[in-house]
């Protein structure tokens, strides 16, 4: 991933570089003196790439702008579903892609590329062959759209076995989020609700100074910052200015544990010490991101409920608590945060705490957040008082009731009324 996401300046390396140089680079230019892998400026929309040496396969794959110079050979399906740019080859070059078709280079060419080669003692031939998108272009794929179709509505709350705590109880509805392993150097929520959202900084309020957001710009000292393709050069400037990053691999390209292993590093040598570290991904690919988590000796995990086709928020939590529970994630510290799309309810909060997460991320209300969290923080207080617990962390799944069985079925919770979970449940 050499000067992957690039978008100005030079990078010159005198041996070879791996895969996916320049991957998704938007400027600048790379200069590599030696040989290169495969993918080498996939996805890139504007720079110059040049490798002296050779390259692997699928080179340009899916390329918009910029130009690719190869003087040696190249791999296989080069510029498959090239949308733009070219790829110039001066050694030998297999058939190109789908989407690509290839003609011999044009004296303008050189004359351009001469610009850039000539300082650098390198010159191209005028047998050299350059590969660009047909005009019938590539097959577009069209990615499916997450979302939720149901939410918690259908889950209910009871006291269990707890007796309810009069009025003037003590109550502590606060959520700490604490670093893998640590006791200390908390973020300190006095709700269970990260606020999701541009940025917070335009926004005050007694409460809302006070209650975290996950930002994507201008963070706050008691922010996270939400990591994607967008704004993944601007976060190297911003993440020493907040409490934490979570990455979002739903919003970066397809990239294996070893990249994003290098993304993470690139970024947290940026933060203090006790920074929070989460990894962002969909409840479908839950396994696989609380491996990474644990793998990568991480601080935790936001789970999105949200999946293809539209998903059932009751289902998501027995997938959750399962795998949680089989990698062990509670036990060693790590944290579980559960993505929704819209403005929670107190019993949203309260019933994602019970099902084992320490709390929500969701976006705020379209218009006053100070009242909206006013209004959470009595709300939470009241339901505590009525389910006899004086803190969150006592809250357990026997807090929780299906209202009818379609949801106890798919959630795996005890159905109101019959006090216990369907047999399928008491099977496992």
């Amino acid at each position: 991933m050499l000067g992957a996401f690039q978008n100005s300046g030079r990078i010159t390396i005198e041996k070879d570089a791996g895969d996916r140089a320049g991957l998704k680079m938007t400027g600048g230019e790379i200069i590599v003196q030696g040989s290169v892998g495969d993918e080498t400026g996939a996805q890139m929309k504007d720079g110059f790439v040049f490798v002296r040496g050779h390259a692997g396969k699928a080179t340009g794959a899916s390329m918009q702008g910029g130009t690719i110079v190869i003087q040696g050979n190249t791999g296989n399906e080069v510029g498959r579903g090239m949308i733009g740019g070219k790829i110039i080859v001066s050694g030998s070059c297999p058939p190109p892609g789908e989407g690509a078709e290839v003609r011999s280079i044009e004296s303008s060419e050189i004359d351009q590329l001469s610009e850039h080669l000539e300082p650098l003692g390198f010159y191209i031939d005028s047998d050299a062959l350059v590969i660009v998108p047909n005009e019938e272009g590539p097959p577009l794929a069209e990615l499916p759209e997450y979302s939720i179709s149901e939410g918690f509505e259908r889950i209910t709350l009871v006291p269990s076995a707890r007796e309810r705590l009069s009025l003037h109880s003590k109550i502590d509805n606060g959520m700490p989020i604490y670093p893998a392993g640590q006791d200390e150097n908390q973020l300190t929520a006095p709700l269970p609700w990260i606020i999701e959202t541009e940025t917070l900084q335009n926004k005050s309020g007694r409460h809302l100074d006070i209650q975290p957001g996950l930002v994507k710009t201008q963070p706050r000292a008691n922010d996270l910052l939400l990591i994607s393709e967008d704004n993944l050069l601007e976060a190297a400037g911003l993440i020493g200015n907040c409490s934490g990053m979570v990455l979002d691999l739903r919003e970066m390209p397809a990239i294996n544990d070893a990249e994003i292993e290098a993304i993470l590093v690139s970024l947290y040598s940026r933060m203090s010490d006790d920074s929070l570290v989460f990894l962002k991904d969909s409840v479908s690919r839950v396994e696989h991101l609380f491996r990474l988590v644990v793998d990568l000796d991480l601080d935790g995990a936001l789970v999105d409920v949200a999946s293809v086709g539209g998903s059932l928020a009751p289902a998501a939590l027995p997938r959750i608590g399962l795998v949680s529970q089989a990698m062990n994630i509670p036990k060693q510290g790590r944290r579980i945060l559960l993505e929704l799309d819209e403005t929670p309810s107190a019993e949203d909060l309260i019933i994602a705490i019970s099902a084992g997460c320490t709390g929500v991320v969701a976006p705020p209300p379209s218009d006053d957040v100070e009242s909206g969290l006013i209004w959470l923080d009595g709300t939470i207080k009241g339901w505590m008082l009525e389910l006899g617990i004086s803190e969150l962390n006592q809250l357990t799944r026997r807090n929780l009731r299906a209202l009818d069985h379609d949801t106890a079925a798919i959630s795996g919770l005890r159905l109101i009324g019959y006090d216990r979970p369907l047999p399928m449940w008491l099977k496992n």
